[in-house]
């Protein structure tokens, strides 16, 4: 039964020591009950706060770590069914695979490929995470050499899906350390598979085909003593799998039903690109901890990259870029200034449209709490005042001879206090949109 935070206090030392990484035990108290944290952070714990706080405080959903250590994936831990709830955490792990029936001189491109695929967005640089080596040989020698390739050239986390236990050693033993998920651990191989997650220190698929021959199985899996566990249960079609998915999640967190506490993996094998993305994009939203998607195609990852970003972006932190000024092309002392707010998307779309239409300029970054413009402008955060302020903080006015200030279209309505702030100024009220900048500055005050 979930506690409450005064619940948990009063269990408490209330030394308010801060070891735990909280200033006060309130607070660690409300993270506890929230379940954004764990009783062993604290070190005066009692054995009855032990043993009632550990169960109620512990993580629904079990956090478990794929792959070395530089390149670690980390799965699991969500406390919400619905982003705007809070937040999710951990975004969900893409992997690509790859066949080990194919020659490796055939896919060495494509294993290169993964490797260097980055798709950069807003700041962020996108990547693939895991590579799943497939055993559809069924044979020792080259899957072993396959996941050997793969570990080596990317550097990435491996998946080792295999139904062949010497396979799966022989895999184990070539990349030892480096922490591969072994898919999978079925009713019929538990105990072997367990085994192996057991001597590799390696996290471990269950596999079962209903709920409940899953559920059971995680109860045996953790009774050998494997606790980092990732759910795998096939579904006919893509509605089947959302709503396995959905009651999942949901037995986790609202029915507390431990043993399916676990992250999720999901497999999309759509025949075209368009049901591909489509399906990958529901499994994402809904609950996917890593997604394998079948082929290398950049027309699918892109939606799928930008989708993760956006769903795993803290609604209540945006995307900031630091507020100061930055230069575009190599802009000189006749060069314009440009404003807008410190929200990192608004950045990236003016700096991209200003540098594109090759007109040098200084782009001052106003500090609006990382909202875009109309939001800032309506919360107060991006007034006539803060402009002026922040181009009088930046230092331009001295470096400047002619004094040409653009501020957003949406606000135009501020240009006259940006006026009577920054005497000397020529205020210009710019374009609505981003992609209307270079017209604007090759129409106004192109060089």
């Amino acid at each position: 039964m979930a506690l409450t935070g005064l619940q948990i206090f009063k269990l408490l030392p209330k030394t308010n020591c801060g070891e735990c990484g909280v200033p006060t035990c309130l607070a660690f108290a409300m993270k506890l009950a929230a379940r954004n944290a764990e009783l062993a952070a604290c070190p005066y714990a009692s054995e009855e706060a032990k043993k009632t706080i550990g169960a109620a405080s512990k993580p629904p959903i079990r956090l478990v770590k794929i792959g070395p250590p530089e390149r670690e994936v980390a799965v699991g831990k969500e406390v919400v069914m619905f982003r705007h709830e809070k937040t999710f955490v951990h975004q969900t792990a893409l992997a690509i695979a790859f066949p080990d029936d194919q020659p490796l001189s055939e896919l060495s491109h494509h294993i290169a490929e993964a490797r260097e695929y980055c798709l950069e967005r807003a700041g962020e640089k996108l990547r693939l995470d895991l590579i799943l080596v497939d055993n559809f040989s069924e044979a020792v020698e080259p899957f072993v050499r396959l996941v050997k390739a793969t570990a080596g050239a990317t550097g990435m986390g491996i998946i080792l899906r295999s139904s062949n236990p010497e396979a799966l050693e022989a895999a184990l033993q070539a990349i030892e350390g480096q922490r591969p998920l072994i898919h999978a651990a079925t009713p019929d191989s538990a105990e072997t598979m367990a085994a192996l997650a057991l001597r590799y220190k390696a996290p471990l698929v269950a596999r079962a085909a209903t709920l409940d021959e899953l559920a059971a199985l995680t109860g045996r899996l953790a009774g050998l003593g494997v606790t980092d566990l990732v759910l795998d249960l096939p579904a006919e079609n893509a509605g089947a799998t959302l709503q396995y998915n959905t009651i999942i999640r949901k037995a986790a967190l609202k029915g507390n039903v431990q043993p399916l506490g676990y992250p999720i993996i999901n497999f999309v094998t759509a025949g075209d690109a368009a049901s591909l993305v489509a399906d990958a994009c529901t499994f994402m939203c809904k609950y996917a901890s890593v997604l394998v998607i079948d082929r290398l195609n950049y027309e699918v990852l892109l939606p799928l990259m930008m989708l993760r970003q956006n769903i795993y972006t803290d609604p209540q932190k945006p995307i900031q870029v630091e507020p100061k000024v930055y230069p575009i092309g190599e802009p000189g002392s006749d060069s314009p200034v440009l404003a807008t707010t410190n929200f990192s998307l608004t950045y990236f779309l003016v700096s991209g449209e200003v540098e594109a239409s090759g007109v040098p300029a200084h782009l001052v970054i106003v500090e609006s709490e990382g909202m875009s413009v109309l939001t800032a402008w309506a919360a107060g955060k991006f007034s006539g005042a803060k402009v002026a302020a922040a181009v009088k903080a930046s230092g331009l006015e001295s470096q400047l001879k002619t004094r040409r200030l653009v501020i957003p279209g949406y606000v135009s309505q501020i240009s006259g206090e940006v006026e009577e702030a920054l005497p000397g100024w020529e205020v210009l009220v710019g374009p609505g949109e981003a992609a209307d900048l270079g017209p604007f500055l090759k129409r106004q005050v192109g060089q």
